[in-house]
């Protein structure tokens, strides 16, 4: 399959370093990465443990930053922001679908799909709104007020993806998604991850799976540190 015609970058790293240092002991986990990823692509990052694909999950999800070259998200460079800027990106333009999915205990579904709008500002009333009708797409109409405890897996990461949804970001990202889902739960999980790119949403998967990783239209594969192999592919959906 052919690279389909370049549009709006969302991402673009430029010679893309990052070095761990421990005392004496540096570790490089990037080595002069470039990628470009456009709007509306879903793109599959892969490679073994230390291969640099957990790291540039990282990077592009600015949960770290580069220790030298460029990181353009939206074509803004995010390279040099502190901390305050990095959270406000995360909070605004970035949305994170986890292996563990990440919600808060003590919530029940809709308060952790609103989390994300409290921290922006977004009043109460408009927040709920929102929020229910994220719920209800997600198939979770019946399970509002119940917390995650009380939720199966699949409810669990149904409630994660409208979290990451809440906010309209214009970079959805998933580590491992359905990693701790049986096959059944994570079929659906899948198909509901592959609705939102037929919608237009720009996605990026790590995953060590190549049977997930044949839904994308690309596979980036990690090795050492460096992208050794940036695919696309003609293959059908599963």
């Amino acid at each position: 399959m052919l690279r389909p015609t370049m549009s709006e970058a969302i991402v673009e790293l430029k010679g893309a370093v990052k070095e761990y240092v421990n005392g004496s002991l540096r570790v490089t986990a990037m080595r002069g990465v470039d990628l470009r990823i456009d709007r509306g692509e879903y793109a599959v990052i892969m490679g073994a443990s230390g291969s640099g694909k957990s790291t540039c999950l990282n990077i592009l999800g600015c949960l770290d930053r580069l220790s030298a070259g460029t990181y353009l998200l939206g074509g803004q460079d995010v390279s040099d922001l502190d901390d305050d800027e990095l959270s406000e990106i995360r909070s605004r333009r970035l949305g994170f679908i986890f292996q563990s999915y990440n919600l808060i205990p003590q919530l029940n579904v809709l308060e952790n799909i609103e989390v994300p709008l409290f921290y922006q500002g977004v009043p109460e009333s408009q927040a709920r709104v929102r929020a229910e009708k994220l719920a209800k797409r997600m198939g979770l109409q019946s399970r509002l007020k119940h917390k995650p405890m009380e939720l199966s897996g699949g409810q669990q990461q149904r409630v994660a993806i409208a979290r990451s949804l809440v906010c309209d970001p214009i970079l959805m990202l998933a580590d491992e998604p359905t990693g701790n889902l049986d096959s059944k739960t994570g079929h659906e999980i899948l198909e509901l991850i592959d609705e939102l790119h037929d919608e237009g949403k720009t996605i990026v998967m790590v995953t060590h799976d190549d049977e997930l990783a044949g839904r994308a239209q690309r596979v980036v594969r990690f090795l050492d540190g460096e992208i050794i192999s940036n695919e696309w592919s003609g293959a059908p959906k599963a």
